[in-house]
């Protein structure tokens, strides 16, 4: 498989604000049901975002796609110093969620990044 540059940099960026969320941002996300079923719902409402946002998205590599909104995020958020159970860092765990599961195809593949049913 081809990697391009652009999803070089962006499973990068997605892996340093993976380390900036934490073990403990990740080790409450993994005890706490509410908190897992509130990323769950944020990363619903980012994947339509994207989806129906974005043109093009379809055809964009997702890790790229998710990595650009999370930037995007950052740079306009009021706060300088988040926790990963604000707002902010609830979604930006949703977006590292969603660039893991997705990464290089597009968020539109859905159907391909959900486990079977036997």
């Amino acid at each position: 498989m081809r990697v391009t540059w652009r999803e070089k940099n962006a499973r990068q960026w997605i892996s340093e604000l993976s380390d900036r969320i934490g073990v403990a941002g990740w080790a409450a996300l993994a005890l706490t049901p509410a908190l897992a079923a509130e990323v769950d719902q944020h990363g619903a409402a980012v994947r339509d975002i994207l989806l129906f946002g974005v043109e093009g998205a379809g055809t964009v590599g997702a890790v790229v796609l998710l990595a650009a909104y999370g930037r995007g995020l950052l740079d306009n958020a009021l706060e300088s110093d988040w926790a990963p159970t604000s707002w902010l860092g609830v979604r930006l765990m949703a977006v590292c969620q969603l660039a893991h599961v997705h990464d290089a195809r597009p968020l539109a593949d859905e159907v391909h990044a959900l486990p079977k049913l036997t």
